[in-house]
């Protein structure tokens, strides 16, 4: 009989991304998956108020943190990653692919100081790697295709996608950005849908199409008949083209030069300057033919 965590979503409207808490209520214990550090970019002010809400439904619940878990390098929220571990003690963990999307950006930041090594990081998962929330099993699947170091977590019976399939009426994530490739995210996503039908599939975002509420869960079965783009794409090269197409129209997170610097190095903000104040480097012309919105 597969196993069945308990799973809560916060949605978080300024960033339209969920995380996750994901329990085995028998035993106590669970991981949360990307959660969000607040973070205002017209006034340049931080907060903890996403996080501290996941704390607080962990506490209402008496859940013990067993793990703190990103999918990959986030480009248009901050991750709270290390701020959780450092209010939990729970290990942080990320795909090991990291390592590239560091080396990558270190060196858009001009960072050759910066450890490029994953070392931020408790635990740097490999495909197939395995580990446990409480009395419950998962696996580690790697998905790239949005970013070089996207990974699935299956626990259970959910698989948390990440930005790989939205929910049906919205498709799939674009893959243009630096590291990025349709292609490879057509092969991440067969993966996905390889798992059994009754798999429950957790995205990382919801857009809210048509004005609709937030919504976060699916199934396999229902990805293969409704999402609007692999119903329609029976093969790579279709889907390749309608995915391209669609990226091309897309303007840039408004966030991805500022979040990357602090996803890259573990959710961790920089460190203060000698009159106490933190400082974000925005490198200019870096993404040149990004359409402007």
């Amino acid at each position: 009989m597969t196993q069945k965590p308990e799973v809560t979503g916060f949605f978080d409207p300024r960033t339209s991304s969920i995380q996750y808490v994901v329990a085995d209520p028998a035993a106590k214990r669970c991981a949360i998956v990307d959660p969000v550090h607040d973070f205002d970019e017209k006034s340049g002010q931080t907060a903890t108020v996403n996080a501290d809400r996941i704390l607080a439904f962990v506490r209402a619940r008496g859940y013990t943190v067993k793990w703190i878990l990103d999918t990959h390098p986030h480009a248009d929220h901050f991750s709270a990653a290390h701020y959780l571990r450092e209010k939990t003690g729970a290990p942080t963990a990320i795909g090991e692919r990291v390592k590239d999307v560091q080396k990558l950006w270190n060196s858009f930041y001009n960072w050759p100081d910066v450890p490029a090594d994953g070392s931020q990081w408790d635990r740097l998962f490999r495909e197939g790697d395995t580990f446990k929330v409480g009395g419950i099993d998962a696996r580690v699947m790697f998905s790239p295709g949005h970013t070089l170091a996207s990974i699935t977590y299956v626990i259970g019976d959910a698989a948390f996608v990440h930005d790989t399939l939205f929910m049906p009426d919205s498709g799939t994530a674009r893959a243009d950005f630096p590291g990025g490739t349709a292609k490879v995210l057509w092969n991440s996503i067969q993966a996905i849908l390889a798992l059994p039908n009754a798999t429950r599939l957790f995205t990382g975002h919801d857009y809210q199409p048509d004005g609709r509420a937030p919504m976060w869960e699916s199934t396999v079965a229902a990805q293969k008949a409704s999402n609007i783009h692999m119903a329609r794409c029976a093969t790579q090269e279709a889907f390749v083209a309608v995915r391209e197409e669609r990226d091309r129209s897309l303007a840039m997170p408004k966030l991805i030069l500022q979040s990357l610097q602090i996803n890259t190095n573990g959710g961790r903000l920089p460190v203060p300057e000698s009159n106490g104040v933190r400082y974000l480097k925005i490198p200019l012309d870096l993404l040149k033919g990004a359409v402007w919105d």
